[in-house]
């Protein structure tokens, strides 16, 4: 739901609002719907609407509050605004518009920065408090909504994505060795406050930021996930139970908490079939469900049809399903690189770029399940790192790691050749404390880090290019803060996401749930060939390339020569990697004013 964007000034000049109209311009496609800039002294705020609570003019943002001294923008869905609005409204407050967006800002002056601790749901937000002179921003508990910033001497800018940042100028465009380390090696995931790029940071998951107009900014951190057993012992029945009415609740908050109506991307997986079975449970009407596939490639299918019919058989909802030829994906992989905050390799990307495109045509708000696979451990490399031996990083970085520090080595230039970021990162976030076993500190560190920048940030980028919402049920961090408190050994019987899979039986099909675990499929960015291939070669023998000197020629000569024998650990290609990183850079920073 929108985008946000802004700046404080540190020098005494006032703000641009050319400035700010170059990044709304870049944040247009995530809110199709309205328009507005703010400006008052040092700062400035710019914000683009997708409209799904409050349609009315009364919601528009920046929002500002005269009475108050307060304005935002905001960038989200906050699910319990109503209980906190009567909360609010007992205590005095008088509000003159129905959405989620004024609650914010009155909880802001009733409780602080606290306040953000009372919101339920997706966010990211930014405040002026005019009378203190500060700047006040926050993200949610599991990073599921972007904030990008760049910070000089002279001002400090923010955005929803870094194409609006860039857009503004004044942007060192240098690559972050460090970020490039974890580029390489950790699946794309570079972590909060890096990113790629040496100009850009991010505000970390569950962390808030306060500003002040003489550059002075600190960060705290309002959130901690705990992943230790409870007091009381449970049985498994007891877990299934507290599971399932969890996961009802996070279902049911994010269909109702909207003033238009809300899909599901149907994948055929467990996951997203779940939603739709809980979904008719709750008595939902004249479902919409949503599936996509592409062309087979080899021994490796293209698509889940034969699923995600039976799920829509079972539930009878209006469905719709597309199916993608190759000779269409290719000439749009550029344009969905376009529409990445950051470099993503994941392959679904692009097929939920493909996907969003078509469902925001009849639904402006979909459910998906993101998240259920880290936290209910679904994924095949958690009882194969449970059952390794070693240090936590090492048993973490045999069966994860894209590439060795080494590998890493033989595949950058001189210039990039550091540390090892990577190994370094994964050992701190192991060895924080509140997690029992070593299985808990892995699914702690992959809900809390990876998940934000791998397929949440997907989701969230390649959905909200077409003006479509996408909600998680599975990170409603109430159920992820119960469902960590959950012996892990629980979590891998059946083959993974035992409890949801005890929950499905008998509420979707069993093809379904019996099913060996799928991926979204996109087979021809794994398995790279004919005209991808060339696709490929053409980006890494670039000009563009070869002068950017980030990449060691005989370590791109090797890819290219053999794709199909230089797979991560993943199971993903090594030669898209590196591609898909050239491609992103010029595509957005070679392109971008100084």
């Amino acid at each position: 739901m929108c985008g946000i964007c802004g700046e404080l000034r540190f020098d005494g000049r006032p703000p641009e609002a050319a400035t700010i109209a170059r990044m709304n311009e870049r944040l247009a496609r995530r809110g199709p719907d309205d328009e507005g800039v703010h400006i008052s002294g040092p700062l400035a705020f710019g914000h683009r609407r997708l409209s799904v609570i409050d349609l009315s003019a009364r919601s528009h943002q920046p929002m500002v509050d005269e009475e108050l001294g307060l304005s935002l923008v905001f960038n989200g869905a906050i699910y319990n605004y109503k209980a906190l609005r009567a909360e609010l409204q007992a205590a005095g407050y008088r509000f003159f518009s129905d959405g989620d967006t004024e609650v914010i800002l009155k909880a802001y002056r009733h409780w602080g920065e606290r306040c953000i601790e009372k919101l339920h749901g997706m966010f990211a937000i930014a405040i002026w408090d005019e009378g203190r002179q500060r700047l006040f921003a926050a993200r949610d508990r599991l990073g599921i909504k972007p904030f990008y910033y760049s910070q000089t001497g002279e001002r400090f800018r923010f955005a929803s994505n870094t194409q609006a940042l860039l857009a503004a100028g004044g942007v060192d465009k240098a690559i972050d060795p460090v970020g490039l380390h974890h580029q390489l090696t950790l699946h794309a995931v570079i972590p909060a406050p890096h990113t790629i790029l040496k100009g850009v940071r991010k505000l970390a998951p569950g962390h808030t930021l306060t500003l002040t107009p003489d550059g002075q900014l600190q960060t705290r951190q309002y959130w901690h996930l705990q992943a230790t057993r409870p007091d009381e012992p449970k049985s498994e029945q007891e877990w299934i139970r507290l599971i399932h009415d969890a996961l009802r609740k996070a279902v049911e908050r994010r269909l109702t908490v909207a003033d238009v109506p809300v899909g599901v991307l149907l994948s055929g997986g467990l996951d997203s079939s779940l939603l739709v079975g809980l979904l008719a449970e709750a008595g939902v009407q004249d479902l919409r469900t949503f599936s996509i596939g592409f062309e087979d490639v080899g021994e490796e299918a293209g698509s889940e049809f034969e699923y995600s019919d039976a799920v829509v058989e079972r539930f009878q909802t209006r469905h719709t399903k597309y199916h993608i030829p190759n000779s269409e994906v290719l000439p749009r992989l550029p344009e969905a690189v376009d529409n990445m905050a950051e470099p993503m390799v994941g392959q679904d990307a692009v097929a939920f770029y493909l996907l969003a495109e078509r469902v925001s045509q009849d639904v402006k708000v979909v459910q998906s399940g993101q998240g259920a696979d880290e936290v209910f451990g679904g994924y095949f490399w958690y009882p194969q790192m449970d059952a390794d031996e070693g240090s936590d990083l090492q048993r973490f970085a045999r069966h994860y790691f894209d590439r060795t520090h080494s590998e890493f080595l033989e595949a950058v230039t001189e210039p990039y050749r550091g540390g090892d970021d990577t190994s370094r990162l994964v050992r701190e976030r192991l060895a924080e404390p509140g997690a029992d076993t070593f299985l808990d500190r892995v699914l702690r560190f992959d809900v809390t880090t990876l998940i934000v920048d791998d397929p949440v940030k997907r989701v969230d980028n390649m959905t909200m290019a077409w003006g479509l919402e996408a909600r998680v049920p599975f990170l409603d961090h109430e159920l992820v803060e119960l469902a960590m408190r959950m012996p892990p050994e629980l979590k891998l019987m059946s083959g993974g996401k035992h409890v949801l899979k005890r929950i499905a039986r008998g509420l979707i099909p069993d093809a379904v749930i019996d099913r060996p675990k799928g991926y979204f499929p996109m087979p021809a960015l794994k398995y790279v060939r004919g005209d991808f291939l060339e696709f490929m070669r053409d980006i890494l023998d670039s000009a563009a390339c070869r002068r950017r000197g980030v990449f060691e020629r005989a370590y791109v000569e090797r890819l290219l020569a053999a794709p199909d024998r230089h797979f991560t650990k993943l199971q993903g290609s090594k030669l898209w990697h590196l591609a898909l990183l050239e491609l992103w850079l010029q595509r957005n920073v070679d392109t971008a004013p100084e």
